[in-house]
């Protein structure tokens, strides 16, 4: 009798056992299941851009980002500083705003090392005026504002040049300053502002020269309210910037070939009908 209770205790604990047994394979089962679900859950990136065009563009490639595993959270600037200090302390993942000789004097004046990744769009810069319909009215000493970064402020005072109102010691200044005006036959006073302001500003000048993505967001129209404008080919494309330690992975490399997309330059095509143009 003892004998068989014994045996049947013995068949219990086994029987036990292998339930226990089968439990824990089940759970490995699920931790695996959670495994693959974590590789293939999207990843997110936050980049800054100014208003317009750039998150306006970010935001049209988002649905398409979205379905290739990329979460893309767009973080809006009105400056043209933090978006690069909050990309190097690695606030951002990226950013979407400038052309490669401000991101090279950012670097240089900020000890940053940032790198560009691809040249998205060309804006070119435009010259504005309330007071006047052309440059022929502009009267002696009128008050020009340009922008007040260096890559801007030299652009600016080399499109002026290349419209007659100034002369510059070289052509095509990247860096140029107003030291560097070496005939000024209308006696303009070149006053320096915030590239962001100028447009709210427009009336205080008797002409501005303006970023194109401030105009756009100032809802001035750049083919019918610019006295002149920049050339088309020119070196100032704006360009997606990230990190050295970031710039080669999965998630940067999918932004950068949906920047860069057919889709994006039908996109920029038919909004901006020439106002912004394709890099690509």
């Amino acid at each position: 009798m003892k004998k068989g209770l014994f045996a049947l205790l013995s068949l219990i604990l086994v029987v036990a056992l292998a339930a226990c047994g089968n439990k824990n394979t089940g759970d490995n089962s699920a931790a695996s299941s959670d495994d693959k679900g974590t590789e293939t859950k999207p990843v997110t990136i936050t980049v800054g851009a100014t208003a317009v065009p750039h998150a306006e563009i970010l935001k049209h490639i988002q649905p398409a980002l979205e379905k290739e595993g990329v979460k893309l959270e767009i973080k809006e600037f009105s400056d043209y500083v933090q978006p690069n200090v909050q990309t190097f302390q690695k606030q951002l993942d990226a950013n979407f705003f400038q052309h490669k000789p401000y991101l090279d004097d950012e670097n240089s004046t900020r000890n940053m090392d940032l790198v560009p990744v691809v040249a998205v769009h060309v804006e070119p810069l435009g010259a504005y005026s309330k007071k006047h319909k052309s440059i022929d009215e502009l009267p002696d000493g009128a008050v020009v504002g340009i922008p007040n970064d260096k890559t801007n402020g030299g652009r600016a005072l080399s499109l002026l040049a290349k419209n007659g109102l100034i002369k510059l010691k070289e052509d095509n200044m990247i860096k140029a300053t107003v030291k560097d005006i070496v005939e000024n036959p209308k006696n303009i006073k070149i006053k320096e502002s915030d590239a962001a302001m100028l447009p709210r500003q427009l009336s205080e000048f008797d002409l501005a020269v303006i970023n194109t993505n401030y105009a756009l967001d100032a809802g001035i129209d750049p083919l019918k309210d610019a006295l002149f404008m920049e050339d088309k080919d020119n070196p100032y494309a704006n360009i997606l910037v990230a990190r050295p330690d970031n710039k080669d992975s999965d998630a940067i490399k999918k932004l950068a070939a949906a920047l860069t997309s057919d889709d994006v330059k039908k996109f920029i095509e038919d909004k901006y009908k020439g106002a912004v143009i394709p890099a690509f």
